[in-house]
């Protein structure tokens, strides 16, 4: 609890307390890759005439695709919560969803993963550990589904050849995309293997975290085997068909919505020739490369994603002219869609606020 005549004054404290040097170091990588983009020829802000060639009508269509998929990208955790918990009404579960995706797009170094764990807990019924492990679990097949389509996609797709050794001005060659995406989904496969072992052999996961970190910190290290050991309770919908199933399913709904919408966009900016499996590279490049540091609002690693994934197949004519409206199209968009809608939750529940300054000043 906040202990001050002033509430607002000691929440803001606390955050400062807990997030400053998160804070600080994320506007250092967002002032980089502002740096980078800018000296690299990248646009961070088209000029006023590239947009001439914008369809709203496809912008409009976009807007409504991203707003389906991810009402499709918040439902579905209701089939990992389900196992451990009951009687969480979907309202809640969407209104939970969209205010953590909105703190997860504007908290330093992605310091908002915490807010759906904490909102959705029950006391006595379901722990922050046991939330936090169906979080982790979310985001360990949505990035190994992800990766494992982009693995396919950039066989299927027709890149340019050769491929170019520099994205706009930047000397780095294309040809690393491709590579960083093999490590990606080699890091997802082993993490979905660790997430198996700690649920059928916690003993065995136990000792791995106590014994790794140990070498480190013992207590820190018997600190986080315990913390993993509880959040192994929200894997218990890994053997249930009933549960598992239903959600895989809506992650592939989620990610066709996903590739669907980037690719209407495209062709709305004015990228007429992309194809629906290079908007699926576009995709999953954008999500190998927000795994990296980025500022706040994921600003730098998000536009170079993109314009990284555009430079396998289209000219520099292409990438820095209707594909510079692209990217700004769709980081706009997704901030303030992100925004709009936590917004609304945040007003429809009077909690929610205080429950989002709790879990980040906890």
């Amino acid at each position: 609890m906040i202990q001050s005549t002033n509430p607002a004054a000691g929440y803001a404290r606390l955050f400062l307390q807990k997030h400053g040097l998160k804070l600080g170091v994320s506007v250092v990588i967002a002032a980089a890759f502002g740096w980078g983009l800018r000296h690299g020829g990248l646009p961070l802000l088209p000029a006023g005439d590239a947009f001439a060639r914008v369809n709203v009508s496809y912008c409009l269509a976009y807007v409504i695709i991203f707003a389906l998929m991810h009402t499709v990208r918040a439902m579905r955790w209701r089939h990992l919560l389900a196992p451990i918990a009951t009687g969480i009404a979907l309202r809640r579960i969407l209104a939970v969803s969209f205010i953590g995706f909105a703190a997860i797009l504007v908290m330093p170094l992605r310091a908002g993963e915490f807010v759906r764990p904490y909102m959705i807990r029950q006391r006595g019924k379901l722990s922050v550990a046991a939330a936090t492990g169906t979080i982790a679990a979310e985001r360990i097949i949505d990035g190994l589904a992800m990766t494992a389509l982009l693995g396919i996609c950039l066989q299927v797709a027709h890149p340019l050849s050769p491929l170019p050794d520099h994205i706009g001005k930047l000397p780095i060659p294309v040809a690393a995309v491709p590579l960083y995406a093999s490590v990606a989904l080699s890091g997802f496969l082993a993490a979905f293997a660790l997430m198996a072992l700690f649920y059928w052999r916690p003993v065995l996961g136990h000792g791995l975290v106590e014994h790794s970190l140990g070498l480190v910190s013992r207590s820190a290290a018997r600190k986080a085997a315990d913390f993993v050991a509880r959040t192994a309770d929200g894997l218990k919908f890994l053997p249930s068909a009933r549960h598992f199933g239903p959600f895989l399913a809506e992650t592939v709904v989620y990610l066709f919505l996903t590739a669907l919408g980037m690719w209407v966009l495209a062709l709305g900016c004015g990228v007429e020739t992309m194809t629906f499996t290079q908007a699926c590279v576009v995709m999953g490049v954008l999500g190998v490369g927000i795994l990296l540091p980025a500022g706040p609002g994921l600003f730098g690693a998000y536009q170079a994603s993109i314009y990284a994934a555009l430079a396998m197949y289209f000219s520099d004519e292409v990438v820095l002219g209707p594909g510079s409206v692209y990217v700004f199209l769709l980081y706009a968009i997704s901030g303030v869609g992100h925004l709009i809608a936590a917004g609304f939750f945040l007003l429809v529940d009077r909690n929610a606020a205080r429950e989002v300054l709790e879990a980040e000043t906890a």
